[in-house]
């Protein structure tokens, strides 16, 4: 795809969403992936609107969630925070937004599996957000981000478990080659019929969290979320394909 019709269609993308840009230039750079280089040396990459673009989302979600969620706990909220900005999610409000097709990428970058895919939609995305705050401020990016919150937010509730802990910390040992986690009981005290659990979870022959709980899953669970803070991931934190030119 010629640059120029990229950019009228990417424009018309934006146009769509309610996002009239003052400065073309950061939608741009927004949708460019860093693998573009490849093609393109020249081209500034999404990289560091992405970078911004995560802190815009955790205080646009996280102020929406102190002021639309009163009854939830502290502790939940920071959950449900991570939970809303967590790279699957952002992934999937790329597809709601039909975002796929238009990001330009490198010819091999869409090789690399659904992993790597999902990487890049929810990269964009966050560069998409700082774009839109660049250019607009942060009224303009709730407009455009707490529609789709809003829209995911029930389902979250309806699940009960706000994250799949260990889900996600599986995620993060393999991605970074170090395998499966492995759960250890190290302790088993209480009653006989309400026994009580601690467990840890050690990952590459180190020791990344403990829980306790009233079985053994709990534990497990509760292990996991303690590895997930101390790795700071608790803190912040299929339609379509993007665009090769």
């Amino acid at each position: 795809m010629r640059r120029q019709e990229w950019e009228a269609r990417i424009q018309e993308f934006a146009q769509r969403w309610g996002l009239k840009f003052r400065n073309p230039a950061l939608l741009q750079e927004a949708l460019t992936h860093p693998s573009y280089h490849g093609i393109d040396p020249e081209v500034p990459d999404n990289q560091r609107l992405e970078f911004l673009g995560d802190a815009v989302l955790d205080l646009v979600v996280g102020e929406w969630l102190y002021h639309h969620q009163p009854d939830i706990e502290p502790r939940e909220l920071t959950d449900y925070r991570a939970a809303l900005v967590h790279r699957r999610q952002l992934a999937e409000f790329a597809r709601m937004l039909e975002l796929g097709p238009y990001i330009r990428v490198g010819r091999g970058a869409l090789q690399k599996g659904r992993g790597a895919y999902e990487r890049i939609l929810a990269d964009t995305f966050e560069a998409l957000v700082a774009a839109v705050y660049l250019d607009q401020g942060l009224d303009a990016v709730r407009k455009f981000v707490l529609p789709l919150v809003e829209k995911t937010f029930p389902e979250l509730l309806k699940q009960g478990a706000v994250l799949n802990y260990k889900g996600l910390l599986q995620e993060w040992s393999q991605h970074q080659g170090f395998g499966t986690p492995k759960y250890r009981v190290v302790e088993q005290k209480g009653e006989p019929h309400r026994p009580c659990f601690s467990v840890e979870v050690w990952i590459n022959g180190k020791r990344y969290g403990r829980g306790q709980g009233y079985s053994r899953k709990e534990a497990e669970k509760a292990a996991a979320r303690d590895a997930l803070q101390r790795l700071g991931l608790l803190q912040t934190s299929t339609q379509g394909g993007a665009s090769s030119s």
